[in-house]
C-alpha cells in the first residue's frame, strides 16, 4: 500500500504546493512512484506541473462530490512516474455540500482504499489553506502530516488550531495519523528566523524534521516551467534540500515499518 502524506498548513504563503512538488518529484527521483492530487481550489499544483485547471474532465473535485474513481482522474506529468490528480475552482463546494453527507470526512479514504492496489509508492495531497471538510478529509486518509511553515511568528502561531485539529482527527477518523513540521524559506543570516526554528525543535522535538528548506529563488521560477525544481535546476539548493528530505522521509517510513512489524 502506498504511503499518504497530506501536506497542510492553515496559513498561506508556507511553501505547502511547492513542498509537495517538489517532494514529490525528489521521491521519484529516488526510484520511487508517485501520486500528487491537488486539493485547492486554487489549482496552483495543477498550473506548476503545465495543466490548465479548467481542461481536466475529471478532477480532485469529481472524486470527492461525485464518487469518481481515482483510476478516472489521474494525468501522467512531463516527468516519469509522477502522476497528477488535477484540481479546479469546483472543489471550493466540497466545503458546503460535504458536510450534510454521512461520514463526509472519509469520502477521499474511501476512494483511495476501494482502489485496490495502486501503481504508487507514495501519494501527497496538496492540502488548501483552511481546516474545513477537504481538509479533514486529508487527514483521515493520511498516514502521515506533513506542516511546512515559515520560521516566523504568525505561521508558527498557527501551529496550534493544526495540532487541536490533529487531535480532533486522531479522536474521530484516523487514531494512527503522524506528523511532522518542515521548516521552509529560511534565511539563516535573519535572527528571528534562527531563534523561531530553535524555538520549533525545543517545543516539538523529534516532531520536526531535521531538514530545513532555506530561501532560494529558483524555487519561485520553476513552476513557471511546468517542472518540478528536481528537474528545473536540480543543482540548486532548493533541489539538493528536498533530495535530504525525501531521503529523510524514506528512513522515516522505514522505521515505522520496522516498529509496526516488531
Amino acid at each position: 500500500m502506498a504511503k499518504i502524506i497530506a501536506v497542510s498548513n492553515e496559513k498561506g504563503g508556507v511553501a505547502k504546493t511547492t513542498t509537495t512538488l517538489s517532494l514529490g518529484a525528489a521521491l521519484v527521483d529516488m526510484n520511487k512512484r508517485v501520486l500528487l492530487i491537488d486539493l485547492d481550489a486554487q489549482a496552483n499544483l495543477t498550473l506548476a506541473l503545465g495543466f490548465e485547471p479548467g481542461e481536466a474532465e475529471v478532477t480532485s473535485s469529481n472524486i470527492m462530490l461525485d464518487n469518481a474513481s481515482l483510476s478516472s482522474a489521474y494525468r501522467k506529468t512531463d516527468v516519469n512516474n509522477l502522476d497528477l490528480i488535477p484540481s479546479n475552482s469546483r472543489i471550493e463546494t466540497s466545503e458546503q455540500y460535504l458536510p450534510v453527507r454521512n461520514n463526509y470526512t472519509t469520502i477521499l479514504r474511501t476512494a483511495i482504499y476501494g482502489a485496490g492496489t495502486l501503481p504508487y509508492d507514495y501519494i501527497l495531497f496538496d492540502c488548501p489553506p483552511a481546516l474545513g471538510a477537504i481538509t479533514r478529509n486529508a487527514l483521515a486518509a493520511a498516514d502521515l502530516l506533513l506542516i511546512p511553515t515559515q520560521a516566523e511568528y504568525f505561521s508558527a502561531y498557527a501551529l496550534r488550531n493544526m495540532m487541536t485539529l490533529i487531535r480532533k482527527i486522531r479522536e474521530t477518523d484516523n487514531p494512527d495519523l503522524a506528523y511532522r513540521i518542515l521548516v521552509t524559506m529560511l534565511d539563516r543570516r535573519n535572527r528571528t528566523h534562527r531563534n523561531i526554528n530553535d524555538q520549533l525543535r525545543s517545543t516539538f522535538g523529534e516532531g520536526v524534521f531535521n531538514t530545513v528548506i532555506e530561501i532560494d529563488t529558483k524555487l519561485r521560477e520553476s513552476p513557471i516551467s511546468g517542472l518540478p525544481i528536481t528537474h528545473y535546476k536540480p543543482g540548486s539548493r532548493g533541489s539538493t534540500q528536498y533530495r535530504v528530505l525525501a531521503q529523510e522521509l524514506m528512513e522515516y517510513v522505514e522505521e515505522t515499518k520496522n516498529k509496526q512489524a516488531a
